[in-house]
Formats: structure tokens, C-alpha cells, sequence
């Protein structure tokens, strides 16, 4: 049976895009202050979990949900399962947007709205795919557990959870990546550096300071407020900092304190290089104030260690691995109040050959210059790496050329998705090669004839991971 998997979902286009749009009006970002035993992550994850597997149940798939920490569709039976891993959580949508960032629209041929490519989007693909298996009735002889996420854009507590009632798949891939196909992901650690209060004594005071929502992000905006110096003196010195970088900024005075905002660009963390780091241009500029205490060694540190040094050279401990690429870092969320001290979250990717614990070894040396510590604020991934020689792998890359006409390939990526916790999985779509990539960053899109074109891929590369 010779089968146009192309044309096959562009029948179902309408249909593909009434669901995706109805997951994308769901605001699924975690928010654990209104947490429930039943909602874990807060109302938004769990309600996007509902619907997605609602969607499923009504199309005549079997379901579950896991205690509202994860859930699965499933189809096929057979001794071995395909695992194909997605996520509905999203990250916060941020300034910048020119559409309501939860209400999905088309412009010029790309659907806008925060999920619609991180994950959302390529998810729904990737469901299609499976739904155009079961439509067509085509015979398999292997199981397949789409499972869904509610926390994968924070510690993945969801599929630890999952994975604690349900065994794990044998093989699979998740639609939470890039085409052709990412078969290697570097490690993932973060680091909270910490500041104890240390009272100011100079005349110059900095109040408060942040910058970032996660530390997966690049902080586009940063905000400080300081007293003590006059405004004219200051507003003509942040004037000339802001016109001699690439960053926008706005100075404002009230009840004789003063407020300076820093505007940069949000990127997503497995590469900083994409992003303009508010909070460290912000330091950068408060460092040459002459501050005091805690204060000073908190913007000194911003300013002489993290500043534009994604690659730890100020740290000395600048590594790359000939296949996985460099170890990166990224600043990713600053906080500090005059009562309570500060500390700034550094995110890391490394690759295989480099242990997590050098990266804090050479933290805490540095940090120990400026009266700070280092502690463990996050999830430790170790890398991950499966062959180019693997029967998945081949297949994977075999289906996106004969569907794109494009070489495959495989790429080792700084990203982390859900395929690292399968000894066999890999990344797998939904973005392609030429497309800019929008995830964590505002006014997210999906190309819509990307989108088809990579529901076509999934479906036909599910049938041959299962026949």
C-alpha cells in the first residue's frame, strides 16, 4: 500500500490547526502558588493536559493520566513500545509581543502564539501522525505511548513522576527539537551563586535589582533602582552607556529615588550567543557607581565574570568536546534587595568528558573573590549521545529525506528534551533547518506549512519505527 503521507495530512489540515489552536489558548505556565494535589504545576499545566488527552479519548485513543504530573495516549500492542515524548507546559510569555501572546493567529502564513513551536505545535504534529496511522488502519506490531509532560520547562518532575508508575519506553524520540535530527545533548546543571547581606556605607545605595523570569532564558529586560546620586548626573552617564551598546534603556526619577531599566533580547539557553543579556549590561553600567558592601560585589561579580562570557573563559575553565561542542553558561536569572542580599542563577550545557562538579569547583573560586557561595539550584543531566549507526537514527533521517529531499544529518545541541531519558531516543522535529527559531523568546511562531510538513514526517516515520 503506497501511501502520500503529504497529502494524507493535508486533509486534516483544518482539523490539525482547530486542536493545536485550542491547546495554544491554554496559558500552561507553571505556577506552583496555585498548586493542588491534583494540579501539581498549577491550574494552566493540568488544564492543558486534560484537553490535549481529551482530544485523544475522543478520537478513539486509549488514555491516562498520571496523578495531573503526566499522562500518555496509547495504540498498537507488541513486546516492544515506541515512546514518543512531548511536553504542554510553556514558558512565561514576556514583553515584546505584537499579538496576545495566548490567542493563536495567522500572519503570512505563520501561526503566532507562545507554544506554538516549544512544544505545542510540533506535539500536535506529532499526534497527527499517530492519528493518521490509526485512521488509515494500517496493521503495527508495536506499542505506542505518546507521553505528555506538564513540567518539562523546569525540572521535569512530571515524567520523574510518570516514570515511577509506568516503564519506560524501549525506543523513541521527542518533537521537541529541530529536523533533521538531534541524536546528542549536552549535560545540564544549574547554580544559584548566593550573596549574603552586607550592610552599604557609601552614599550610593542600590536598592533592588532583577532581571530574568527562568534560568533557561536570557534576561531580556533587567530593572535597579538606587538614591544617592542626582539625577541629572546619572541620567547623562545611563544615556551614554545605553547609546554605546546594543541595548535600549529607560531612566526615571521618583520620590528621589531612581529607576534604570535595561531592555536586551530574550534567547533560549542552550546558546546565550542568541541573546543580549539585560541583567549583565545592567551590572556592567551599575558597577562604575560607587557602590558599597554586598551591593558592590554583587554587580562586580555580574560585570567581570558573567558579562559576555557564555564559555566560562573568565572562570578558566573554557571546554569544548570535538562532537558535542562547547560548554556554555548562561545568566539567567539576577535578584537582589537591600534587606535580603542577592543571588544570580547560572544555567550550564556541558559535554561529555566534563564532570558538573568542575563547573562548581571553578564557581567557587571565583565567587569566593566577591564573598559569595556557590550552591545546586536545579536538575543535573549527565550528557547524552546515541550512534549515528542506530537502526532509529537511520530510519529517522532515512523518512526526512525522501519526505524533504534534504540531507539528514545528526547534531549534538545544548538543549535538553525528554528523548535523553530513553537509553535509545533522540530529538526529533518539529523546526527545520532554515526556519528561525523563536522558542522562549516573544512572538513565537510555527510555519504552517511546516507544521503539515512535519506531521507527514512523524506519521510515516512512526508506521516504520512499528510495522
Amino acid at each position: 500500500m503506497k501511501i502520500d503521507w503529504q497529502k494524507e495530512i493535508r486533509k486534516r489540515k483544518d482539523n490539525l490547526l482547530t486542536d493545536l489552536e485550542e491547546m495554544l489558548r491554554i496559558e500552561s505556565v507553571r505556577d506552583e502558588s496555585s498548586a493542588t494535589k491534583e494540579a501539581p504545576f498549577g491550574s494552566g499545566p493540568r488544564k492543558a493536559l486534560d484537553k490535549f488527552l481529551q482530544i485523544a479519548s475522543e478520537d478513539g485513543f486509549t488514555t491516562l493520566n498520571v496523578d495531573g504530573f503526566a499522562g500518555h495516549i496509547e495504540y498498537g500492542t507488541g513486546q516492544e513500545t515506541l515512546g514518543i515524548l512531548a511536553h504542554v507546559d510553556v514558558m512565561p510569555a514576556g514583553a515584546g509581543w505584537e499579538t496576545a501572546p495566548f490567542e493563536p493567529v495567522i500572519k503570512n502564513g505563520r501561526l503566532y502564539a507562545r507554544g506554538a513551536s516549544d512544544d505545542k505545535g510540533p506535539s500536535m504534529a506529532a499526534y497527527y501522525g499517530l492519528k493518521l496511522l490509526k485512521e488509515l488502519g494500517l496493521p503495527v506490531h508495536k506499542r505506542v505511548r505518546f507521553i505528555l509532560g506538564t513540567d518539562e520547562e523546569s525540572q521535569w518532575r512530571c515524567v520523574k513522576h510518570y516514570f515511577t508508575k509506568m516503564p519506560k519506553p524501549d525506543f523513541g524520540f521527542s518533537p521537541d527539537a529541530a529536523f533533521p535530527l538531534i541524536n546528542g545533548e549536552k549535560g545540564n546543571v544549574t547554580y544559584s551563586i548566593q550573596f549574603d547581606n552586607e550592610k552599604q556605607i557609601g552614599k550610593v545605595v542600590l536598592l533592588d535589582f532583577k532581571a530574568g523570569m527562568r534560568e533557561n532564558m536570557v534576561p531580556r529586560e533587567a530593572v535597579a533602582h538606587v538614591s544617592g546620586i542626582a539625577f541629572e548626573k546619572l541620567e547623562k552617564v545611563f544615556t551614554q552607556f545605553v547609546a554605546q551598546n546594543p541595548i535600549q534603556g529607560k531612566v526615571m526619577q521618583k520620590d528621589g529615588i531612581i529607576k534604570l531599566v535595561v531592555i536586551g533580547k530574550a534567547a533560549h539557553a542552550q546558546e546565550p550567543r542568541n541573546g543580549i543579556n539585560a541583567g549583565t549590561y545592567l551590572a556592567l553600567f551599575l558597577s562604575g557607581l560607587k557602590l558599597s558592601g554586598v551591593a558592590k560585589n554583587y554587580v562586580l561579580f555580574a560585570a567581570q565574570c558573567l558579562h559576555q562570557d557564555s564559555r566560562m573563559d573568565n572562570f578558566g575553565i573554557h571546554f569544548t568536546d570535538n562532537v558535542m561542542g562547547d560548554l556554555t553558561m548562561n545568566a539567567g536569572i539576577f535578584e537582589y534587595d537591600i534587606l535580603q542580599g542577592g543571588q544570580i542563577i547560572l544555567n550550564f550545557r556541558f559535554p561529555r568528558g566534563l564532570k558538573a562538579d568542575s563547573i562548581k569547583e571553578a564557581l567557587d573560586k571565583r565567587a569566593a573573590n566577591f564573598k559569595a557561595e556557590t550552591k545546586i539550584a536545579g536538575k543535573l543531566q549527565e550528557p547524552h549521545y546515541v550512534s549515528l549507526d542506530d537502526p532509529l537514527v537511520k530510519t529517522l533521517l532515512d523518512v526526512y529525506e525522501k519526505q524533504t529531499g534534504k540531507e539528514g544529518y545528526g547534531v549534538v545541541v545544548g538543549g535538553g528534551t525528554y528523548a535523553r531519558l530513553m537509553r535509545r531516543g533522540v530529538g526529533f522535529g518539529a523546526m527545520f533547518p532554515d526556519a528561525p527559531d523563536t522558542m522562549h523568546q516573544a512572538n513565537e511562531f510555527i510555519p504552517v506549512e511546516d507544521l503539515l510538513t512535519a506531521a507527514a514526517i512523524y506519521a510515516e516515520s512512526i508506521y516504520r519505527l512499528i510495522k
